[in-house]
């Protein structure tokens, strides 16, 4: 453990000493080789930081796009164990044999990453199967190069303080749990049977499911599928980007939950002609109130409607609660201006999303993980959609699409921005109001017919503190004079002990105690500018 911590100390002090040199030659962004950097220092340190950078590589809300692309190339290169490991590995999982598990069982991995590496297999009907098994001992050496990691970054919060405005240990926290469930299959069985249930009558999409009983947290068996990339010019692009289109938007409005992960490595086409979608390792989940602000703020998008589009952001996460909303209607009013000059194929909700918090403060609050992986999950939708179809109008066509997804919460048109946020607001309060009543005329029922009334206070909080500091000052003030009064009593009987030739010991030490208290006293309404 010493010897790794001083490891991933080393590595992490030589890039904060390469950023501050770098900052001192005031280096451009665009040729500062610390991102380079990082990114090999990443890849040196083993899979478990490989799988950090990749992790940092969905945060667009904190990064660069530099950034973005240098840890967007780390690759999973990792030598695969051995097979007889992962047969043992299988063997340990179910209590079984592989011969008994499978008509037959490739030892030679399919594929292998940092976390789990994947083999071919045929159970004894004649399915073609494959097995994700998880890497022997990785949970361990996650757990010992993140406690490291921990440590490291506490030091590095020392040596450097402007770092903790990045809230760096939250973050560290954060991919230490996201670490520790990618590392769980048995929650990746569970997302691919609830999507599996989800599209199960859809015709045009298809979801490898699950091999009943052969799933625990170690290894995870998934019928086999393959087919055609969608970039391939045989596909059917603009059928199956509104395909893709249908399906986003039933799990953002409908499932609230989404697979986080549409790269093109993930989405195929089978050979008779679905849309295929594989690793479900990463998913996002929106609660109903996140589903609800998503509608509305692609509608005031839409309808360039800049204090619709506050609003919705809010509700969404991107922004905090703010006082003075003037600075943040001139920022979207300057983004929609910039799309306003675009042709509308163009225009990129996950930009939007993205420009939009970082309106922020210069402090750069976390984005919570799902609105994370939801930006993610935007940018990389957008992006198959203009591999599928190039011509594609995004925003026009989920708006199309989708409003018998949302018709509770969009409107049918998308001309009066003031019209249409009003219908969309009225329609979520009708649809609201029979659960809100019914609550009401409940608490009237308990409370006998008699109902309180609530009387909100603002700026309690600092009439409260003000009071809090008075009241110890006043207390302060009085110890201070009890303190004096006694000592000169002392004095004036001179009790006790004697010092410095004919003092009283006790007497000395109650004034030098009143003298400290006092300075203190006075030093407090100095501070604070007020007598």
């Amino acid at each position: 453990m010493i010897g790794r911590l001083l490891h991933i100390g080393a590595r992490a002090i030589g890039l904060l000493g390469l950023a501050a040199y770098e900052r001192l030659r005031r280096t451009p962004p665009d040729r500062s080789c610390l991102p380079r950097r990082a990114r090999i220092s990443l890849e040196r340190l083993g899979p478990t930081f490989v799988e950090l950078g990749q992790t940092l590589s969905l945060r667009r809300d904190l990064l660069s796009e530099r950034w973005l692309d240098e840890l967007g190339r780390l690759q999973d290169n990792v030598e695969p164990f051995p097979g007889a490991e992962a047969q043992q590995a299988v063997e340990e999982a179910f209590g079984q044999s592989t011969e008994q598990l499978f008509a037959t069982f490739e030892t030679k991995p399919l594929a292998a990453a940092s976390i789990a590496q994947v083999h071919r297999a045929r159970l004894h009907n004649g399915r073609a199967v494959i097995v994700k098994i998880r890497r022997p001992a990785i949970r361990a050496r996650i757990d010992r190069d993140m406690r490291a990691l921990v440590a490291t970054t506490r030091l590095l919060i020392i040596i450097a303080p402007r770092l903790e405005r990045l809230q760096p240990l939250r973050l560290v926290d954060e991919i230490w749990a996201n670490l520790r469930k990618e590392t769980d299959f048995r929650q990746e069985a569970r997302n691919i049977r609830r999507f599996n249930e989800a599209f199960r009558d859809w015709p045009s999409l298809f979801i490898p499911n699950v091999i009943d009983d052969l799933q625990t947290e170690t290894v995870l068996v998934q019928e086999m599928s393959g087919g055609t990339g969608i970039a391939d010019p045989s596909v059917d692009g603009p059928r199956l980007a509104e395909v893709l289109v249908d399906a986003y938007l039933n799990q953002f409005f409908v499932i609230g939950l989404f697979h986080g992960d549409p790269h093109p490595g993930n989405l195929f086409v089978t050979p008779d002609g679905r849309l295929c979608f594989h690793d479900f390792g990463l998913t996002g989940y929106l609660d109903n109130r996140t589903r609800r602000a998503l509608a509305f703020f692609l509608q005031a998008f839409v309808s360039g409607d800049p204090l619709w589009m506050l609003d919705s952001a809010i509700d969404l996460g991107l922004l905090h609660q703010v006082d003075d909303r003037s600075a943040f209607i001139r920022g979207i009013d300057e983004i929609l201006a910039d799309y306003a000059s675009l042709p509308l194929k163009d225009w990129s909700l996950a930009e939007a999303v993205l420009r939009v918090a970082h309106l922020g403060p210069d402090d750069k609050v976390m984005l919570p993980q799902n609105l994370v992986v939801l930006m993610r999950t935007l940018f990389l939708i957008e992006s198959a959609l203009r591999t599928l179809d190039p011509d594609l109008k995004i925003l026009d066509t989920l708006l199309a699409r989708g409003r018998d997804v949302m018709k509770r919460l969009l409107s049918d048109e998308t001309g009066n921005g003031g019209r249409a946020r009003l219908k969309a607001e009225a329609a979520l309060a009708a649809h609201d109001l029979p659960g809100v009543l019914a609550a009401f005329l409940r608490r009237l029922q308990s409370d006998g017919f008699h109902p309180a009334i609530i009387v909100r206070h603002e700026g309690l909080e600092t009439i409260e503190a003000h009071l809090d500091r008075t009241g110890n000052r006043l207390a302060l003030a009085l110890v201070t004079l009890g303190l004096y009064i006694a000592a000169s009593l002392l004095m004036l009987h001179s009790a006790g002990p004697r010092v410095l030739g004919n003092v009283p010991l006790l007497a000395l030490l109650g004034y030098l105690l009143a003298l400290g208290l006092s300075f203190r006293l006075v030093g407090a309404v100095g501070r604070s500018g007020r007598l």
